[in-house]
């Protein structure tokens, strides 16, 4: 094999679906609906057009990159969250590593009071959508009024011409406590098995994939004994490490970013998907080289501080092989 042909390797038979948070992937411009001012150009953070444009073309860089070195292509699907509107996803597929890959948008505005939302990122040559809704998770806070938190963001549609169904979630934070904020992620979790259980209904073979930032990790209560029954299978659960996570809060790792799916994934028919691997994307270049915080994702920002990075999550990915 020639060298020039040796770094043209052809696309192979493996394919990619990642989940990625971005951040506080805001514009520079006033939501009047949302609380946005952090992220404007006169905030005491100084989000302004440079630094956005600086952002979006390193997240297209990232994206652009998951699973690449065994698929050959960028991910035929991708879950995101902490996303302002569908403008910013637009931006996004339009910078340099993005623009010619052919990506499709599926989004809807949530209720959520800081205006972040999840989003789904398809490649149009490989994913067909058939149907897709945005299913509201109704939770109350501690004084017994209503959580406007994320929706669940339901996509059907024909991966290589085979049906599947992938849930995209951003469950409650734990901004006021792991313990005091969990049933908060509990009743996500069972709102996904509601919503699991309705798909099955209909097609008891159905292919299912659950991706999201659950703000748990896979040994919490709301995933290990709400969400993941002997239906599903979470290959995250061996990637949490002391030393390996997707985010890092105190000196400590969590994997709140996890990829999750039906059985059926294990079994070998021809011309179906099957699962192959599943890793955190946490190349070098993702984070901080040097100091305190050294091995840590390159986030954009600390506190107020602007440090120019891409996120304080890693990407995470599982890889599919058509049989």
């Amino acid at each position: 094999m020639s060298r020039k042909n040796y770094f043209q390797k052809k696309e192979t038979n493996h394919y990619t679906v990642a989940f990625y948070n971005l951040e506080n992937l805001f514009d520079v411009t006033d939501d009047p609906n949302t609380l946005d001012e952090d992220f404007l150009p006169d905030s005491e953070k100084g989000w302004n057009r440079k630094r956005y444009e600086k952002k979006i073309f390193k997240l297209g860089n990232v994206i652009s990159n998951i699973g690449f070195s065994k698929t050959r292509r960028p991910p035929v699907l991708v879950g995101v969250a902490e996303v302002e509107n569908k403008k910013v996803l637009e931006d996004l597929i339009q910078t340099k590593h993005l623009k010619n890959k052919n990506y499709g948008i599926v989004h809807y505005n949530s209720p959520d009071e800081r205006g972040i939302d999840v989003a789904f990122l398809y490649l149009k040559d490989y994913f067909e959508v058939l149907d897709s809704e945005a299913i509201p998770l109704m939770v109350n806070n501690q004084n017994g009024e209503r959580d406007y938190t994320r929706d669940i963001l339901k996509v059907t549609g024909l991966l290589n011409n085979e049906k599947i169904h992938i849930l995209v979630n951003h469950w409650p934070s734990r901004r006021d406590g792991a313990a005091l904020t969990s049933y908060k992620r509990v009743a996500a979790a069972d709102k996904n098995r509601e919503i699991i259980s309705e798909i099955t209904a209909e097609d008891p073979e159905a292919k299912i994939i659950i991706m999201g930032d659950f703000n748990d990790d896979p040994y919490s209560e709301s995933i290990k004994e709400h969400l993941v029954q002997e239906d599903l299978f979470n290959p995250m659960e061996r990637l949490l490490t002391r030393y390996q996570g997707s985010l890092n809060y105190r000196s400590q790792w969590n994997l709140f970013d996890q990829i999750i799916f039906s059985h059926n994934f294990h079994r070998y028919e021809k011309g179906k998907h099957s699962f192959s691997n599943a890793a955190i994307f946490d190349k070098d270049f993702l984070k901080i080289y040097k100091g305190r915080y050294k091995g840590n994702p390159f986030r954009t920002y600390i506190g107020r501080k602007y440090l120019g990075g891409y996120s304080d999550h890693f990407p995470v990915y599982i890889q599919l092989k058509i049989n």
